[in-house]
């Protein structure tokens, strides 16, 4: 979970900066696909954690 928050506040970081700065549009980029890497590992360990192994 620390994992996907990380990534978020990265992606947000990134957004703010790349939107901001003249010339450093890939930023926004970057932090846009960094956003979409969180949500979906978020949604894989989400999905994944209410199971649990047979014996």
């Amino acid at each position: 979970m620390a994992v996907v928050l990380f990534l978020i506040i990265v992606a947000i970081v990134l957004g703010i900066i790349g939107a901001v700065a003249d010339g450093l549009l890939y930023l926004l980029v970057i932090g846009v696909l960094v956003l979409v890497v969180a949500m979906i590992l978020a949604g894989v360990r989400f999905r994944r954690g209410g199971r649990q192994p047979g014996r």
